[in-house]
């Protein structure tokens, strides 16, 4: 029988900073194209940005600044600027920074072209201040660096289902619910504590898109990221980091309403999930070790937490990031900005034909398809030129795990094929590091489908697969 069970681990030095960036009511607020309002009523939660800064035992480097921002995304040429001034501010190494969103979608949309719409003149003054905030958050966080030890688990949560669903009536596709279609339940846990065990924070890695609130909702909010942080915190003490895992594919098995109540049960059931695996997590540095039989009314087996062997222990302080680039050919069909201006022409004219005969549903409908046009002329305009896109990945080799971060919204298949290449290694997969970029990265099979990300992704077929190789072959050097 096994004698060992083994906890990942990571020792390192770690610090954990956070404040409210929550938008005035009256923010522009039209994230989706079924939406009717433009402006937030209200607020249901707070938004977060938090900032964990991360770097080797012996300080050898300078650490690495992970921000976690509760937004939906920034488009290509906001995210390059944004990095721009915290990198100005702070004068910390770009290749150090990762940012991340948690991507809620009831956020609403940072784009400063809105500024037009109603409640779009306060997005470039918001975005100006939230630079300011994460500059100040990452100055605080390195001069609080501490020793800290990372112990890692896993639990299961079921919030999570397949979205790529066929409507047989209608004959297309749908971002919906597919019961039958696979789904990454995985939830990754990790508690920080400091050199006397304490709780620094906790980690929740979980892929599932943020949508529980949808067009009918008004009211800015985090989704249930904000539950579930509200629910693993009043049970730690400790501030809960949340990193959105792989889940293009992926989204709430209850949601798109504007009841912020649901949004709240789904981060619940996700915390609770979360805690499970936290409660589960052995002391920190430690393995279960068998220590033989001990004789009582049966022969008992006793297992006890004990201090790893030194051998293992010495691999928890390995540190190490890699940024690269893995190179995506464009798809073939690739649009024309004229052609797409064009056809955002067309439906304006017919939204407001539409509005002129009463018709608000189809005027909804056209305004929805022109959202879709102008996205797609924002991702289209800020493309890198040649003939392949520089797809972006950051590696972070923490003792016995490996942080994956990389860009755009990758299908759930990234993280799950990862960890069935690399089952002896603990592997966090953390998506759209800096932004948006190229939309999604579909499996090879979806391409040709009809099906939403299939229609929006900039690359070719083959593209994810690509990536996994690249990070596979990456990941193998480690070992």
């Amino acid at each position: 029988m096994r004698t060992r069970l083994e906890t990942p681990t990571s020792v390192c030095r770690a610090a954990v900073t956070r404040a409210d960036i929550t938008p005035p009511v009256g923010f522009y607020h039209r994230m989706w194209g079924a939406a009717t309002h433009e402006q937030a009523t209200g607020v249901h939660r707070p938004l977060l940005a938090t900032v964990l800064a991360i770097g080797p035992h012996d300080d050898s480097t300078s650490p690495v600044l992970i921000v976690a921002i509760d937004h939906c995304l920034l488009f290509t040429k906001e995210s390059a600027a944004f990095r721009h001034e915290i990198c100005q501010r702070t004068g910390i190494d770009p290749d150090h920074l990762l940012l991340t969103f948690s991507h809620t979608h009831a956020a609403g949309l940072l784009d400063p072209s809105r500024a037009d719409r109603p409640g779009g003149e306060m997005i470039a003054p918001y975005l100006t201040d939230l630079a300011e905030t994460v500059s100040t958050l990452i100055d605080q966080a390195r001069a609080s660096l501490q020793d800290a030890t990372l112990t890692y688990g896993v639990g299961h949560c079921a919030l999570a289902a397949h979205r790529d669903a066929r409507d047989e009536t209608s004959q297309q596709w749908v971002c919906g619910l597919n019961l039958d279609g696979p789904v990454d339940s995985t939830v990754l846990v990790a508690r920080i504590d400091d050199h006397r065990q304490q709780p620094i924070a906790s980690i929740v890695n979980y892929g599932c898109h943020p949508t529980t609130l949808a067009w009918a909702n008004t009211l800015i909010s985090p989704d249930y990221p904000g539950a579930m942080r509200e629910t693993v915190e009043a049970a730690t003490g400790a501030p809960c980091l949340f990193l959105l895992g792989a889940c293009g594919d992926v989204g709430p098995r209850v949601g798109y309403v504007g009841d912020v109540a649901v949004a709240d049960r789904n981060g619940t059931q996700l915390g609770h999930a979360a805690l499970e695996a936290w409660y589960g997590l052995s002391p920190s540095a430690t393995d279960y070790v068998y220590r033989g039989p001990v004789v009582s009314g049966a022969t008992l087996g006793e297992w006890r937490h004990t201090t790893a062997e030194p051998a293992r222990a010495a691999r928890w302080s390995l540190f190490g990031l890699k940024r690269f680039a893995v190179p995506l050919p464009y798809r073939a069909d690739k649009p024309q900005l004229d052609q797409l201006r064009a056809e955002r022409g067309v439906c304006e004219v017919r939204k407001q034909a539409a509005l002129d005969r009463g018709d608000t549903e189809a005027a909804r409908d056209q305004h929805a398809i022109m959202e879709r046009l102008s996205r797609a002329i924002t991702r289209w305009e800020a493309c890198p030129s040649g003939d392949t896109f520089p797809f972006q990945v950051a590696l972070l080799r923490m003792g016995e795990a490996v942080w994956v971060f990389v860009e755009s919204e990758p299908y759930q298949w990234l993280q799950t094929e990862l960890r069935r290449r690399f089952p002896d290694w603990t592997i966090m997969v953390v998506v759209l590091l800096d932004g948006w970029r190229c939309a999604y990265l579909p499996r090879d099979e979806m391409y040709g489908s009809g099906v939403y990300p299939d229609q929006i992704s900039m690359v070719a077929r083959g593209g994810l697969e690509a990536v996994v190789d690249a990070i596979a072959d990456e990941i193998a050097a480690l070992s």
